[in-house]
This record gives structure tokens, C-alpha cells and sequence, in this order.
């Protein structure tokens, strides 16, 4: 039987963190196991192993287009329980998988099914809380969010050595099963029946059609798939990038983890100041910080400097794109959301959907662009910055 007990906020946030933190943690424990992959499974195209990361990120982006409306119709927690178990049944075929071509498929099944707890968490917080509300929530759920690639490299890289890299995937289904049990044992349905809309054609083509009617909502759409972009863009070569360009690669999963702990404190200046500044000031403050530190990173590489110096940069500027993500895309979230509580399923289906397939769209040319330098990472950032600063600045509130 469902429990019918409300969680305590605490408990709540940290529910809501972990089942989207399985997204993160399916991306980040990967680093580590990449070189090793490649060398087994695609030892002629090394840089084909980037791949694995974005087929699970385009997986998430279709599975993305299904899980909010049929979370609509069936209620929230059983389509969060359905997607982690298809979640782990794609675990099991990557464990399995003797090619790069069925890793490819296995990945893309992983990331279908984790988009039932991802975006239908989402949906569940937009049950309970609305406007700067939410944004603040989102802001705690995604200091813990946050803290998962801290970690996470160093738990795969312990992981591989001690049991091969294949074992990586039995430990995304342990972790998918631990939080899919603490969902179904704690957390109430916030959909209750008589709320929900029938998986039928038209109320689905009308609720789309509601949805891109706001110009708010397609701006931040928009912003937020350049966000994700830029996100996933240095993720996909950041293992090369220390490893081939500076040397780094043993001490990766430390670096990597130190990067994501001080980029975790974006969420939570992001939960203090967002009810004080507002969601748009924010995100455009942001992204101004963010052409400043591509554009250091760019003379950075082309200015004859020590590559003590070149590196120490390179940290801060991957720093600063995982802040980045912190200070931005709650608050994207929030301010798409806003209009349409409403149809709060389809509305994170539809908007997640559009940002993290665009993203990949954007991020997979980024990462597979890499020439032993971080100059194509970092020219492509700066681009993407400068058009999601001019779209942001175009973003204007429609509710009161």
C-alpha cells in the first residue's frame, strides 16, 4: 500500500536529490572507465567513447517527451518506479555488452528510463510548490545534486580497480534500486486521480500548443538547452582534457570531485539570493561571468604561457561551468514552469525534452572536436554564453 503521510521538507528535498542525482551519477562515475572502455571496445576511434556519455543524454531527452505526460495520467510514482526499472534493466545489457554499438544502445536504454524519476521528480516538487518557491527548492535539491559528481568519479575509479569496469554498472542498479525502494515505501502520490488528464492525442496537442504560446517559455527553453550545452560539452572532454593535455589523468576523479564541491555552492548562494534578486537577474549575471572566464580561457591557450599557469586557468574555467549550471538551471526550470502548474507533467516533459536533446545536438560535435587542447571547448562556450546572455535578456514575467 502507497504511504499517505506527507515527508518532511528535509526528508522530501533529500528524496527528490537522489532520484535525480541518478542522472549525475550515471554520467560521472563513467569518467574514469572511459580510456578503459575505449581501448576495449573501440581501440581504432578513442574519442568514439565520449559517446557513451551522450547516448545516455539523449536517451534521457526522448524518454523526457513520455514520462511527464504519462506521469499526468498514471500519477507520479508510478512512472518514477516504472523508469528505474527500465533504468536497470539497460544496467544489466551495458554490463553485458560485448560492442561499442550495443554499449551505444544499452546507454540510450539507461537513459530512457531514468528519465521517469528525473523529470517526474521535477513534476512532483511543481505539485507542492510554485514560482520562487520552487526555485528554492530546486536550489536545495540541487546542492545534493551537485555533491554526486564530487563523488562519484573517485567511487568508479575504486569501483574499476577493485572489480573491472564493467562492474560501474551493477553499481547504477544498486543505486537505482535504493532509491526507487525509498520512493515506494515514503513518498505519497501528489497527483491525486481526479487531477489527471487522460493520455489522449489532443489534450496532449493542446497542452503543447498552451505551453509554447508564453514567450517566456520558449526563451528559457532556449537558454536552457545552451546551458545544458555548455554543460555537457566540457563534461564530454574533460577526462581527455586532463588526461592527453595536462598530464592529469591519475589524479582526475580528485580534481574532478574538488571541481564539483566548490561548483556545489552555486545552489545554495542560488536558494539565498534568488528570493532577494529574482530568477532573470541571476541567470544574466551568470552568464556575463561566464563570456569573461571562456574568454580567459581562450587567451589562455593561445598565449604562450607556462602550463602550470594554462592548467591552473582550465580548472577555474571548468569551475565556473559547473557554477555555472547552479545559478542558471533551477531557475530556467522555474521560470518555464510558472505559467503552467497546471499541466506541470507535460510542461517538464516537454521543456527538458527540447533542452537535453538540443543539448546533445550541441555537446556531442564539442566533445568529438577535441585536438589535445581545450580551445574547440572553449571557443564553442563562449558562443553558446554570448547567445544564451542576448536570449535571456528578452525573457520577460507573464504571471504576477
Amino acid at each position: 500500500m502507497a504511504p499517505t503521510t506527507p515527508l518532511r521538507q528535509g526528508e522530501f528535498i533529500a528524496l527528490m536529490a537522489m532520484l535525480t542525482a541518478t542522472v549525475a551519477f550515471s554520467i560521472d562515475a563513467m569518467l574514469p572507465a572511459l580510456p578503459e572502455i575505449g581501448a576495449e571496445l573501440t581501440p581504432n576511434a578513442l574519442n568514439r567513447a565520449q559517446l557513451i556519455l551522450t547516448s545516455f543524454v539523449l536517451g534521457l531527452g526522448i524518454g523526457t517527451m513520455f514520462a511527464g505526460p504519462l506521469s499526468d495520467a498514471f500519477g507520479r510514482r508510478t512512472i518514477m518506479i516504472s523508469g528505474a526499472a527500465i533504468y536497470c534493466i539497460g544496467a544489466v545489457m551495458a554490463w553485458a555488452a560485448p560492442s561499442i554499438e550495443l554499449m551505444l544502445a544499452a546507454r540510450l536504454l539507461q537513459g530512457l528510463g531514468a528519465a521517469g524519476p528525473r523529470i517526474v521528480a521535477l513534476a512532483t516538487i511543481r505539485d507542492l510548490y510554485s514560482g520562487r518557491d520552487m526555485a528554492r527548492i530546486m536550489s536545495f535539491v540541487m546542492v545534493i545534486f551537485a555533491l554526486v559528481p564530487a563523488l562519484a568519479p573517485s567511487m568508479g575509479a575504486v569501483i574499476i580497480a577493485g572489480f573491472g569496469w564493467r562492474s560501474i554498472f551493477l553499481a547504477f542498479l544498486l543505486f537505482s534500486a535504493l532509491s526507487v525502494i525509498w520512493l515506494a515505501l515514503r513518498q505519497p502520490e501528489t497527483l491525486p486521480p481526479s487531477l489527471r488528464r487522460p493520455l489522449r492525442l489532443k489534450l496532449m496537442r493542446d497542452a503543447i500548443v498552451e505551453l509554447m504560446s508564453h514567450a517566456s517559455i520558449r526563451l528559457s527553453i532556449a537558454v536552457q538547452t545552451l546551458c545544458y550545452g555548455m554543460l555537457f560539452g566540457v563534461l564530454a572532454s574533460t577526462q581527455q582534457i586532463f588526461d592527453v593535455t595536462y598530464d592529469q589523468g591519475a589524479n582526475f576523479p580528485l580534481w574532478f570531485g574538488g571541481i564539483a564541491v566548490v561548483a556545489a555552492s552555486a545552489s545554495l548562494l542560488n536558494a539565498r539570493l534568488v528570493g532577494r534578486l529574482g530568477m532573470r537577474p541571476l541567470i544574466k549575471g551568470m552568464l556575463t561571468v561566464q563570456i569573461g572566464f571562456s574568454s580567459l580561457m581562450i587567451a589562455a591557450v593561445l598565449l604562450p604561457i607556462p602550463d602550470q599557469v594554462e592548467f591552473a586557468i582550465y580548472v577555474i574555467w571548468t569551475t565556473s561551468v559547473f557554477f555555472q549550471a547552479g545559478l542558471t538551471i533551477g531557475n530556467l526550470n522555474a521560470l518555464a514552469m510558472e505559467p503552467v502548474g497546471h499541466i506541470a507533467g507535460m510542461a517538464a516533459s516537454l521543456i527538458s525534452a527540447i533542452a537535453t536533446v538540443g543539448s546533445v545536438i550541441i555537446a556531442a560535435p564539442v566533445g568529438l572536436a577535441f585536438d589535445g587542447t581545450a580551445l574547440p571547448a572553449a571557443l564553442s562556450l563562449m558562443a553558446m554564453a554570448v547567445v544564451a546572455l542576448l536570449l535571456t535578456m528578452q525573457i520577460r514575467r507573464e504571471t504576477a
